[in-house]
């Protein structure tokens, strides 16, 4: 044994007076506990102390390390469990970190009933865990880790709503409950709450400023309603604890490309790429900037990853996208295509998208939302015209048209706000039956007064995306052409500008995506066809029902004569015309979708006939659009 731990007297002394140090002098504590681990190189206590003396020191990935040998040492070890928890959310590695945490709350309970629950959510057997659960709370109601437990296994089966109750009655019984706060926090986050989740992580916050998964979700949170500034501070903290870490050098990267620092960005891609080389998201994230050009270094290195065996399947997507866009900037298109397919089909294995359950949806909408319908309606809703929708297929133009907008002195650009979604689903959950549109019933029976309440509720949530004070304000979430039935009922008087673009170089273009959420859509031609066939025929619906309602922007003339249609668009919204806007490239404004970096350039043509270079691929496409493609810009005539 050492003379440090000799001179204390025995290994418990020598603990105590690590234990003391943590208080007023981490770096002796540190040499304390190397000196007894040295004496005793399996000491669980020490290696424990050591994993909680380098995370105050803001070593995360030390810290980490330490731990993973404490749990192999020991692996009913609670503590270590909860602190894994952590440091898995702060590196953003959600499954670890919700995997740390049952563990923790199979080993720190000393209750039978709530051992076999994480047990069985641990093995994903969430039916057995909600029914132990359930019976354990009929005997203890008041046993908020039960509760916060059944709030996770709601969360898992999709009813967030009775997960947010849970979770709010957790913290009424125990308000200073910062784990149910935590849980609470990232529901609320997840269902787009944004306003009420920075609330709940800020109140972490103050209680441990310096608690590593509190801040990373706060980086997150920030990043979703616009304060990008304090995001970037926050990932910037966070990357010197854990600095070889792929994903913090990710989300950092994005944060960057949003608020245009694109040398930053590029290096922040390549800080995440050089610390893992399989990192596929980090390679296609540089190919999504879409003006980067891989090296023929990179390229060799994303074929030498596709070729291997033990490459995740999310990875292998990511570098097929990769490297069919740089095998398209090299002009190798049947290469290219051959990436972009064998991507696509990937992907597409992992989904289940049918087209015909979209089709049903329109099909619905068009018999629900008639003219009848809003003329019952007219004079109810809110009658705020601040907000200024602009609607249509993903990669038509709305990224342009919005910066173009948001050039304006009186219109705030802000981004693809969810909240509208997020409406339809609540009024969803409302109705008898769960096909996609069965809202349509719900919004049919409301009150004029629940109208104007659900038009107020959307302006009340997206305030929080609103930094300045300019009267109007964008949003541009394209899949909110489905709702235009919903917007029309809710806020009558609100702007709706429908971006349309060339039907092959559109769906080209979104087959060549790869989104980080949503769009499935997309990920076949035939299917990405028949989607643009259903939006032209709703749209063409809600022009008859809805007569010059609904401003249409044909990309291919706004590329033609831009002042024209920046002036008709202009006209449309009521606003008088600003040389600005015919300078929308020198706006500095943030931008989060994947054609950022392209509208802060000059309206060029070359991007208008990208597609002709694909045009011997895209058979499927073309019989899928039929009547819609040779009608294109009109609509034809729908059944």
């Amino acid at each position: 044994m050492s003379d440090a731990i000799d001179k204390t007297g025995n290994l418990a002394q020598a603990m105590a007076h690590a234990q003391q140090l943590l208080d007023h002098d981490l770096q002796q504590a540190a040499l304390q506990l190397e000196e007894v681990l040295a004496a005793v190189p399996n000491h669980v206590p020490a290696h424990f102390l050591k994993a909680v003396v380098l995370g105050q020191q803001q070593q995360g990935e030390q810290a980490i390390q330490a731990l993973e040998k404490v749990l192999a040492l020991d692996p009913n070890h609670p503590e270590a469990w909860r602190l894994l928890a952590d440091h898995s959310a702060a590196i953003g590695d959600k499954a670890a970190s919700e995997s740390a945490y049952l563990r923790h709350l199979q080993s720190a309970t000393g209750n039978p009933n709530l051992q076999q629950a994480a047990a069985a959510m641990i093995a994903n057997e969430l039916p057995t865990a909600e029914r132990i659960l359930k019976s354990h709370l009929k005997n203890a109601p008041t046993d908020v880790a039960a509760i916060r437990m059944l709030a996770e296994v709601a969360v898992r089966v999709g009813r967030n709503d009775d997960a947010q109750a849970l979770l709010e009655y957790c913290l009424e019984l125990t308000p200073g409950f910062a784990g149910a706060r935590y849980n609470l926090a990232v529901l609320l986050h997840r269902t787009n709450k944004s306003d009420d989740a920075l609330r709940e992580v800020d109140q972490l916050l103050a209680e441990e400023p310096d608690r590593p998964g509190y801040r990373n979700l706060a980086a997150v949170v920030c990043s979703r309603i616009g304060e990008y500034e304090r995001s970037s501070r926050l990932y910037q903290a966070l990357l010197e604890e854990y600095p070889q870490n792929a994903k913090v050098w990710l989300s950092y990267a994005h944060v960057l490309k949003t608020e245009g620092k694109r040398e930053a960005c590029e290096a922040a891609y390549r800080g995440a790429i050089d610390r893992d080389e399989r990192f596929g998201e980090a390679y296609w994230s540089l190919a999504n900037l879409k003006t980067f050009r891989f090296s023929e270094q990179d390229i060799s290195n994303m074929q030498r990853q596709v070729a291997r065996e033990d490459l995740e399947l999310s990875s292998r997507v990511q570098f097929y996208f990769a490297l069919g866009k740089a095998a398209e900037d090299a002009g190798d298109y049947s290469v290219s295509f051959d990436h972009y397919d064998k991507g696509n089909a990937l992907h597409r294995s992992t989904l289940n998208y049918q087209h015909a359950q979209n089709n049903r949806r329109v099909n619905r909408m068009k018999t629900q939302f008639t003219e009848s319908f809003f003329r019952q309606r007219a004079g109810m809703g809110c009658p705020d015209d601040s907000p200024i929708f602009i609607v249509g297929m993903p990669r038509a133009g709305s990224t342009l048209l919005e910066q173009i907008l948001a050039s304006h002195s009186q219109v705030e650009g802000t981004t693809e706000l969810p909240d509208i979604i997020t409406l339809a689903k609540e009024l969803r959950a409302e109705a008898n039956e769960d096909e996609m549109g069965a809202y349509d019933g719900v919004l049919a029976r409301m009150s004029a007064k629940a109208l104007h309440d659900a038009g107020q509720t959307y302006l009340e949530r997206t305030r929080i995306h609103r930094k300045t004070q300019s009267p109007y304000f964008i949003d541009k979430m394209p899949n909110n052409f489905l709702h235009i039935g919903l917007i029309q009922a809710c806020l009558p008087n609100a702007k709706i500008i429908d971006a349309r673009r060339h039907p092959l170089g559109c769906c080209f273009s979104n087959f060549k995506q790869y989104f980080a959420r949503g769009q499935s859509f997309s990920y076949s031609l035939a299917d990405v066809g028949h989607f643009y066939r259903d939006y032209v025929e709703l749209m063409d619906h809600y022009d008859a029902v809805l007569p010059a309602r609904v401003h249409r922007v044909i990309y291919e003339r706004l590329v033609d004569d831009v002042e024209a249609e920046i002036r008709s668009v202009l006209d449309y919204c009521g606003l008088p015309f600003e040389e600005g806007c015919l300078r929308f490239f020198e706006n500095k404004r943030p931008v989060r979708t994947a054609s950022s970096e392209q509208v802060r350039q000059p309206i060029y043509q070359e991007g208008v006939e990208q597609w002709r270079a694909f045009e011997s691929h895209l058979s499927p496409l073309k019989e899928t659009l039929g009547d819609v493609l040779t009608a294109y810009p009109s609509a034809p005539q729908f059944q």
